[in-house]
């Protein structure tokens, strides 16, 4: 399946905010997509402000198959599942992926959380990245930690057979120690993938351009198989 999976090195790091300017992007050049959260939790609303984002992004407001599992609290999906009595498996949650899909078309899917983030009793993101087979966009907070939790999850990107696109490195606070001042240098030196973009911090809304994405191909990543 042609397509682009966005996933982070931890929560509320920008993964939407990425998504988002993808499909702004290929909404643009009349690319033929289709965008999915499968599961969301802490929803105030019986669509999650992420699906919203993103459907509107994409010119799409059937949020209930963009995010078919919603949940109200604010933990990860298997444990916000059972507080709502439900139980998510690997299946179902692929399952609405590929329903979301056109013939011809993309993919372009957001996870939740990282890649080792719980998603159902006994499997994490990475097994569903596994299972759709989509190239991995990894979004990273610049800040100190990052060269560990990018590494740390470049290593479970590898050890499971996945390929990663590259990398966006995404300023969610303004830079003041060394280690943000050095970080992206420094994974530089020790990533294989590319790091596609710096997004540099910004006060406004989350939903502007951001011209640090604008030079990056997502339609030749999402169609490669490399």
């Amino acid at each position: 399946m042609r397509g682009l999976f966005i996933t982070a090195t931890d929560t509320d790091v920008g993964k939407t905010e990425v998504a988002v300017a993808i499909a702004r992007r290929w909404r643009r050049e009349g690319r033929s997509f289709a965008v999915c959260k499968p599961v969301a939790t802490g929803a105030t609303g019986p669509v999650a402000d992420d699906t919203r984002r993103l459907g509107l992004a994409a010119g799409d407001e059937d949020f209930d198959t963009i995010t078919p599992f919603v949940f109200a609290e604010p933990a990860a999906p298997p444990v916000a599942a059972r507080l709502a009595r439900r139980t998510l498996t690997l299946k179902e949650l692929s399952a609405a992926v590929l329903r979301r899909m056109t013939r011809g078309g993309a993919a372009l899917v957001e996870g939740v959380g990282g890649l080792l983030c719980p998603l159902t009793d006994t499997e994490t993101v990475a097994d569903l990245v596994e299972r759709l087979d989509l190239g991995l966009v990894v979004v990273a907070r610049r800040g100190l930690g990052t060269l560990n939790h990018t590494l740390l999850t470049l290593e479970v990107a590898r050890v499971r057979g996945l390929r990663v696109c590259g990398l966006i490195v995404n300023e969610t606070a303004p830079m003041r120690s060394v280690a943000e001042r050095t970080n992206v240098v420094e994974l530089s030196r020790r990533v294989l993938v590319p790091i596609l973009g710096v997004i540099p911090y910004r006060q406004g809304g989350h939903d502007e351009e951001i011209p640090a994405l604008a030079g990056i191909d997502w339609w030749s990543l999402a169609e490669s198989r490399i």
